[in-house]
């Protein structure tokens, strides 16, 4: 049985007066690949930084497994052009890895020949790969990414959501992923939760792509982006057997969006 992670519940966050989430809510399960959507502004990494416990909501319930093993791979990363910083010194940084570990963690994501290049100086999909080597290290239960094809072209991009696919089937981690890419995430994830500072719709991609309130959201051209064609409608539990979970769906019959 799939085990769940995290759970968030009727989250309410405001900064400086202003609405950023209103009663948001979302669950993640191992073995589940489950992948934020929305707009700009749409409070996606808020709700993410809840999730982590880098953030305190003014209300609502947060909930994480005991001892629950994170592994975070953020949104953009800078590095001063003047510090020397190669990879494995960026990997071991994380307490207690040695070199054999920062390569077997570059190994398990197609990057091991960048070990001794300056962090600086590698390609935008070589760095993201990088950071998700680095999110392995701790040999995560929950995978959380943000944004995790930001600055990658477009075929590294579509490689970077099958390899993140290949480790969730492998480790049986749940993962939790922000996006933008509507055409690839479609076909990479398990569970949509559609935010626009609230939960407008959530539930197996092929079922939000057909919801009125993510067609007002994305626009009327958005329905043949989101076709899912992966037929993907299970997750897999930590030995890998296959679970059908019930089909859930929060339809938000009186959204209203700015």
């Amino acid at each position: 049985m799939s085990e769940l992670l995290a759970s968030l519940e009727n989250i309410n966050v405001h900064f400086s007066g202003q609405t950023v989430l209103e009663n948001a809510a979302l669950r993640v399960k191992s073995g589940e690949i489950v992948t934020l959507i929305g707009p700009n502004g749409a409070g996606k990494t808020t709700l993410v930084r809840a999730v982590l416990g880098l953030l305190k909501p003014q209300s609502g319930n947060v909930w994480r497994k005991t001892d629950l093993r994170i592994g975070y791979m953020p949104q953009k990363l800078q590095v001063d052009a003047s510090m020397p910083l190669s990879v494995e010194r960026f990997l071991r940084l994380v307490p207690g890895v040695a070199r054999t570990g920062a390569l077997d963690a570059l190994a398990q994501v197609g990057a091991e020949r960048v070990i001794d290049s300056p962090l600086q100086g590698i390609s935008g999909g070589e760095l993201q790969r990088v950071l998700l080597a680095r999110a392995l290290l701790r040999q995560p239960e929950l995978l959380v990414l943000d944004e995790p094809v930001q600055g990658v072209d477009f075929a590294g991009q579509a490689e970077l959501y099958q390899l993140i696919t290949r480790l969730r089937d492998q480790y049986g981690c749940g993962v939790l992923m922000v996006s933008h890419d509507l055409h690839l995430v479609m076909n990479t994830t398990d569970q949509v939760i559609c935010l626009n500072r609230h939960v407008c719709c959530s539930g197996h991609p092929e079922q939000v792509s057909n919801d009125p309130a993510f067609v007002e959201l994305f626009g009327q051209g958005v329905r043949n982006l989101a076709i899912y064609h992966h037929h993907h409608d299970h997750t897999h539990d930590l030995h890998g057997s296959v679970q059908r979970p019930p089909v859930q769906s929060d339809d938000c019959k009186d959204c209203k969006h700015a």
